[in-house]
């Protein structure tokens, strides 16, 4: 065992084609067909077909005695003693990590190159010192040494044995590898590499946070797939669903699966045949139609019957003439179980608001599940006033302020090739804003932090919510601090307050007044010191946000949704 990491690490930080740093080596984690071979144990069937898979995996925990499969990279490495830098082979046995003439720790290099398509391979060292002219006759041997006077590249110099020679200035510059090398399609988490590709490679620190970006899809379990007789049929589900219907009954009650539950093997027959029922569907459920389901089930609410739920979504006990004004419906989501699987990840270019240039695979040979977590918590479920909303978003200089970002969002599509998904409305940019406002907010009183918080947008024609919900693997997102900010009084005074804080910025007026900021420009009135959150609270990675929407522009307060509570009306 080279090292530990969390088992939810695995799904956003250190997942497959990731690399990880373990004290003084470096190794990337390999594919999951790799994995240790177990059968699902984590279903969400909606979630399942959306992905096609047959289940999920939950990544095994520090006490299961099972270890997932590593690949040492970068190959190349560096003695800090006699400065060689050459693949690891030529240091000594492939298990060691120690320079054999020097007999000193081995340092990783310090340099990868990637592409968008998720190819990546060690820093070309060679062809960089040689000015990308092959490789010349004779033996040669790769020095690098670091000036030492700065930090910066031009004082790493690479030299070889015959005399060539080059500083890592300009090494991460866009166009820096034409002539010098091509993306030759390796991928060092698979067993086997692609066979070329057209892309031109980055330079990029190993360490790097644009070295490895996870693609997450998730889907919260709603009726009737977060009740008791389809959570009891999802522990043996990979046995049941190839039981032919007529044989259903004999084959439940000889595995006994009724027995000490509150059901009978009737309603565990019936619950199998809605699950095979929706399982044969023939449209695959979208993002976008999870998104539907999940907000339907959340206006539509669940009381809670029984210990077992695993979705409780109630109005609070009293909602105030102020709370009503602004707010169409308030449900405190008391329990909720989201599914969140690794689908892919990607490199260079963030999965962000259009999506990825391309999604590598995982496997080489599909084992038909992915690897997965669940999250435990609470939240609280907001819908606008649908009136106001409606009157709102219609107006000329509201249209105007989207169409915008509207505009950048298709200019930022097309620089990546890509064909818009969406249109950027005003409802949407509503929506999002309020929800980072919200969650800045509630972080400083809830007992949670930003980063364990997390925004679900539902934006639509049909549907106009925003769900807040803690977004931790353990107990500790369960503790009741959210759903205590929708109760009473609390909400009013939550709203206030945090449109109150969202009239200024520090950084006002440059925020603002600012026609564009973040990458590509996507957002408008958003910065560090007022709207933007920890990366993983947000849906479209810190993007798309504008925070005019809610509190106007100076001269023009009634652009903002909530103009009217900033001029006390």
């Amino acid at each position: 065992m080279h090292g530990e990491v969390r088992r939810s690490q695995l799904i956003t930080t250190y997942g497959v084609g990731a690399i990880v740093a373990v004290e003084d080596e470096s190794f990337m984690v390999a594919g999951i067909d790799r994995w240790p071979t177990r059968p699902p144990d984590l279903h969400e069937p909606r979630l399942q077909r959306a992905l096609g898979v047959s289940g999920f995996v939950l990544p095994p925990a520090d006490n299961t005695g099972c270890e997932i499969p590593v690949v040492r990279f970068p190959r190349w490495m560096w003695c800090p003693v006699c400065k060689t830098i050459a693949e690891h082979c030529h240091f000594g046995p492939l298990h060691s990590n120690t320079c054999n003439r020097c007999g000193v720790r081995l340092v990783p290099s310090r340099f990868v190159i990637c592409c968008v398509r998720g190819h990546i391979t060690d820093f070309p060292y060679f062809a960089w010192a040689h000015k990308g002219r092959g490789h010349p006759q004779g033996a040669h041997r790769l020095a690098m040494e670091m000036g030492g006077e700065t930090a910066s590249l031009a004082d790493i110099r690479l030299s070889c044995s015959c005399g060539a020679s080059a500083t890592m200035e300009g090494a991460f510059g866009k166009g820096a590898m034409v002539g010098i090398a091509k993306c030759m399609g390796w991928r060092p988490w698979l067993t086997a590499d692609e066979q070329g590709c057209d892309q031109l490679p980055r330079t990029l620190q190993r360490g790097a946070s644009n070295v490895w970006f996870s693609i997450v899809q998730s889907a919260i379990s709603i009726p009737p797939w977060s009740e008791g007789a389809f959570k009891i049929l999802n522990r043996h589900w990979s046995v049941i669903q190839h039981v032919p219907d007529d044989a259903l009954a004999a084959v439940l009650e000889a595995m006994q699966i009724a027995v000490g539950t509150p059901y009978t093997t009737s309603d565990l027959v019936e619950a199998v045949r809605q699950r095979k029922v929706e399982g044969r569907a023939t449209e695959l459920p979208t993002k976008e139609r999870i998104k539907v389901q999940e907000y339907e089930a959340l206006c539509k609410g669940r009381s809670e019957l029984s210990k077992d739920q695993e979705f409780v979504a109630v109005p609070p006990t009293r909602l105030t003439a102020f709370a009503a004004k602004w707010f169409q419906q308030v449900m405190l989501v008391k329990r909720l179980r989201e599914v969140r699987a690794l689908s892919s990840f990607a490199r260079v270019t963030p999965p962000g608001a259009s999506g990825v240039f391309a999604r590598p695979q995982l496997f080489e040979t599909n084992p038909g599940w992915l690897p997965a977590i669940e999250v435990i918590g609470e939240g609280v479920f907001l819908r606008p006033k649908q009136e106001r909303l409606e009157l709102w978003e219609t107006r000329d200089d509201v249209m105007e302020r989207a169409r915008r970002l509207d505009g950048k969002y298709a200019e930022h599509c097309a620089l990546r090739q890509q064909t818009p998904d969406r249109r950027i409305t005003p409802r949407f940019l509503l929506l999002h804003s309020l929800a980072h406002a919200l969650m800045n907010e509630w972080a400083l009183d809830s007992g949670y932090p930003a980063a364990a918080l997390r925004e679900r947008l539902y934006a639509g024609d049909s549907m106009a919510g925003i769900l807040i919900y803690t977004a931790t693997s353990d107990s500790a997102g369960s503790l009741g601090g959210i759903v205590s900010k929708a109760e009473a009084d609390y909400l009013d005074d939550s709203l206030r307050q945090t449109i109150d804080a969202s009239t200024w910025c520090s950084a006002d007026p440059l925020c603002i007044e600012a026609d564009g900021a973040g990458v590509d420009s996507l957002n408008l009135a958003a910065c560090h010191a007022c709207l933007l959150l920890p990366e993983v609270s947000c849906e479209e990675m810190n993007l798309l946000l504008d925070r005019a929407m809610l509190v106007g522009v100076p001269g023009n307060i009634g652009l903002g949704f909530f103009g009217d509570l900033i001029r006390g009306e």
